[in-house]
Order: C-alpha cells, then sequence, then structure tokens
C-alpha cells in the first residue's frame, strides 16, 4: 500500500475496529479456469479478501497495509469519500496474510 492512498482518509478508528477496502467489488467473478459466474448465481457461504486501510488503538494482530479474510455477510458498510470500506471488529477477521508473517514463529498469522 502506497503511504499517501489512506493516510488522509477523515476518519479515526476507534477502539477494536478494523476498516478495510474489499479487493473486488460483488458481481460477475471468474473461477479458476476462467468461467464468468454471474452475480445471481448460488453460492454457500464465502469468505471474501480486504486490505486494511486504518486501525483502531486496541487492535492487536493486524496492521494498515495488511489482506485479511471476512465473511461479507456480517459487515457494516461505510463510504468515505465517495470509496465504500468495510468497519468490522478485529475478532470478527478470520486470517491475516501478510508478508511480515514470513519466517516468524507465527508465519500463518491466523487470528481465530
Amino acid at each position: 500500500m502506497s503511504e499517501n492512498t489512506h493516510d488522509k482518509l477523515p476518519i479515526r478508528m476507534l477502539h477494536d475496529r478494523v476498516l478495510v477496502r474489499t479487493d473486488s467489488p460483488e458481481g460477475e467473478r471468474r473461477s479458476g479456469g476462467g468461467i464468468l459466474i454471474p452475480a445471481t448465481a448460488a453460492v454457500g457461504r464465502r469468505l471474501a479478501w480486504a486490505e486494511v486501510v486504518a486501525v483502531g488503538q486496541n487492535v492487536r494482530t493486524v496492521e494498515i497495509g495488511d489482506r485479511v479474510l471476512y465473511d461479507p455477510e456480517d459487515r457494516a458498510e461505510v463510504e468515505v469519500r465517495g470509496v465504500a470500506y468495510v468497519l468490522m471488529r478485529e475478532r470478527d477477521l478470520h486470517a491475516v496474510a501478510a508478508d511480515r508473517f514470513q519466517g516468524t514463529t507465527d508465519s500463518t498469522g491466523l487470528y481465530l
């Protein structure tokens, strides 16, 4: 994440809240084999990836720039300067995928 992309957000997160930007908009998507899956297709419960753009002072596990796995059904959306973000508690995150975990004893980055 570039330094100036989100550092000027007019928002300060409180407590254990995490603000994320989803990787892809909801709607049509492609399978691994390149097949187009329409937005109306029924799928089982599917988790989604997002990038952390802001964290509250009590967040201990994730940092700005981390990619996190979350349940899109358990979310609250907010729009800041025309960009849609998802607001959630740290405990609602399922996993963290970050380069800073590579080569450490806690390399999976899981937060369960």
